[in-house]
């Protein structure tokens, strides 16, 4: 039995997909033990995607790797082709767009939470995420869209990568951080 955190990000609750979200991963057996809406401050953001050199240079790898795959010039749409920097710019762009609105927060527990969670979520570019998958079903988005328009790729939730990562995240969400709620 593990925990894990999810996010439904604004895009999902502008497009009011928290019922559908919640229910499918209630389906496989999740359990919610807790559940909240809030209007994160940007202290809090920060520490949800840390100034963390090795994340933030996967993030920007990500993005190379797609707009290599679409022969896209990242060059014209960001002004740079280096992954800490990319990175750095996609980081910023997540910290502004979950703090301009609210969000849910969810802990869900269940056998393999944060695996079968992941899975059900599906790809973090909702683009090569498979049918079936809540981005996959919800989201076509993908930096060769998100990137030139310089904001967040759209992918409608954030769910723990790791038991590790899971932790701290539902002690930063739950129990560390002053938070605004709504």
């Amino acid at each position: 039995m593990e925990k894990t955190l999810v996010l439904i990000k604004p895009e999902a609750i502008e497009r009011a997909l928290v019922g559908e979200i919640i229910s499918r991963l209630e389906r496989v057996g999740l359990n919610i033990e807790r559940i909240k809406m809030l209007r994160p401050e940007r202290e809090m953001i920060e520490r949800h995607y840390p100034d963390d050199e090795v994340w933030i240079r996967n993030v920007g790898n990500k993005t190379i790797d797609t707009y290599q795959k679409y022969h896209l010039d990242l060059k014209k749409d960001l002004g740079s082709t280096e992954a800490l920097e990319i990175g750095q710019i996609i980081r910023g762009w997540l910290i502004e767009h979950l703090t301009a609105q609210p969000v849910i927060a969810l802990v869900l527990s269940g056998n393999h939470a944060v695996e079968l969670t992941r899975k059900i979520v599906g790809s973090t570019i909702p683009l090569f995420a498979q049918l079936g998958t809540i981005r996959g079903d919800y989201s076509g988005d993908s930096p060769d869209c998100s990137t030139p328009a310089r904001r967040v790729l759209y992918n409608l939730v954030h769910a723990s990568e790791s038991p590790e990562e899971a932790q701290r995240e539902i002690s930063l969400w739950f129990g560390l951080i002053k938070r605004r709620e709504k």
